[in-house]
């Protein structure tokens, strides 16, 4: 699981990534990558006794640890070999196969690089064979799909959750009575928390984060279908204009006024009692800040009830690998309810499939909150430039409480329709 701490970064060097896939490719094929592979609409897939390469955008050592034990294990019940390759800088190494014509056979794929991916022919659309498709959550599926085709397996995901410093609220006066539900109980714990050198919510000035009220508006950057533009309806604005006005009492501040690059490491030293962070923070608390006595819960409703944000990436394979036959049952195998279980217990991420949400739940019930919002989680934009509309959404939100919400949507609003119109 890649944690998008540093979400802007990441757009950044995805966009360049896709850029350089698609001048590479045209320049090596003239129209994308027809090779060996076959279109997965006619049911066909290539097979041969080439052993599987796999490239990985990794989070750690423990989660290549992870999937080089797996792949082990799936090479020795198959039969066919396999190497895992953890990236150094995934989108790069990707685009550099691609244009060479000799792609690794299955790699992890973001949502903002999907799009591209999938236009100039280098993803092979295998979603509609996989065995368990049902089993994802549908709004994963969702967000791997382009033009009614499903691209790609999603092999785990992460939400938005509040995290709360139990020493910070206890020292407040507040009890577990006070977990706020509503955004008027989120603003009363906020400037309760206010005390002591420290704000009561941070989180990072990014999409990434106050999305999340948006959908608790009852907004969202694009229609469902993704053919218009809404990020300046109503919604959104009230969405903003509500995190503006805990800007302004103090209650809130982000991550950058506090000197920290993310509400993470504001949180871990107690710069904010509370932060808007996904389940990737667990981790980093309890590497880094382990002395910390934290809960999590669900992000409180909005005007239109809960929602938050999903984070999620997909097992890709190649359209010119020689072996799709073995690359699907690869992905088969790692996105199966047990093995995720497994991958949770290793390295911390949330199961892409409804089947093994019971047992994650019952082992990591501190945790539960982000999971019960999966039916509620919104994915960004995964159409073909709207990764640098998102990326330039939020260059602009550092400065929100000098802005105008509606003037700052409104020029949003321009460059989401123009990227959607292609």
């Amino acid at each position: 699981m890649q944690r998008p701490m540093s979400r802007r970064t990441t757009r950044a060097l995805s966009a360049g990534a896709i850029a350089l896939t698609a001048a590479l490719s045209l320049s090596a094929c003239g129209s994308g990558f027809s090779g060996s592979g076959s279109d997965s609409g006619s049911g066909g897939l290539t097979s041969s006794d080439k052993s599987l390469s796999v490239l990985i955008g990794s989070s750690g050592d423990a989660e290549t640890a992870a999937v080089k034990s797996a792949a082990a294990a799936w090479s020795k019940s198959s039969g066919t070999g396999v190497s895992v390759q953890a990236a150094n800088n995934l989108d790069q190494q990707l685009a550099q196969g691609f244009a060479s014509g000799k792609p690794a056979d299955v790699f992890y794929v973001s949502t903002s690089s999907l799009a591209g991916y999938a236009a100039n022919g280098s993803l092979l659309a295998y979603g509609d064979q996989l065995q368990d498709q049902g089993d994802f959550y549908p709004t994963l599926t969702k967000s791997f799909t382009v033009d009614g085709k499903l691209y790609c397996a999603p092999k785990d995901f992460s939400t938005l959750g509040l995290f709360i410093n139990k020493a910070d609220w206890k020292a407040a006066g507040l009890t577990d009575a006070d977990v706020p539900t509503t955004w008027d109980q989120l603003k009363t714990v906020s400037e309760k928390l206010t005390r002591d050198g420290r704000v009561g919510l941070s989180t990072s000035p990014q999409v990434e984060r106050l999305g999340a009220f948006m959908a608790q508006a009852g907004g969202a950057l694009t229609n469902a279908d993704q053919t218009k533009a809404t990020v300046d309806s109503a919604a959104n604005v009230q969405a903003l204009d509500y995190v503006k006005g805990l800007l302004d009492d103090g209650s809130m501040k982000f991550s950058s006024d506090l000197g920290e690059s993310w509400g993470g490491d504001a949180f871990g030293k107690n710069k904010a009692a509370m932060t808007i962070e996904g389940n990737w923070l667990t981790g980093a608390m309890s590497s880094s800040y382990p002395s910390v006595d934290y809960q999590v819960v669900a992000l409180p409703k909005g005007p239109k009830g809960a929602g938050t944000l999903q984070f999620t990436n997909c097992w890709g394979i190649a359209k010119d690998s020689p072996n799709q036959k073995a690359a699907l049952s690869f992905v088969e195998k790692m996105t199966s309810t047990d093995q995720q279980l497994t991958f949770a217990k290793d390295f911390g991420v949330m199961p892409s499939v409804e089947s093994a949400a019971s047992t994650w739940k019952r082992d990591y019930p501190q945790y539960a909150a982000f999971l019960d919002q999966a039916d509620v989680a919104q994915g960004l934009p995964n159409k073909a430039g709207t990764s640098d509309v998102v990326a330039d959404f939020d260059s602009k939100l550092g400065s929100l409480q000098k802005t105008d919400v509606q003037t700052l949507l409104e020029g949003v609003q321009k460059n989401m329709a123009a990227a959607l119109k292609g």
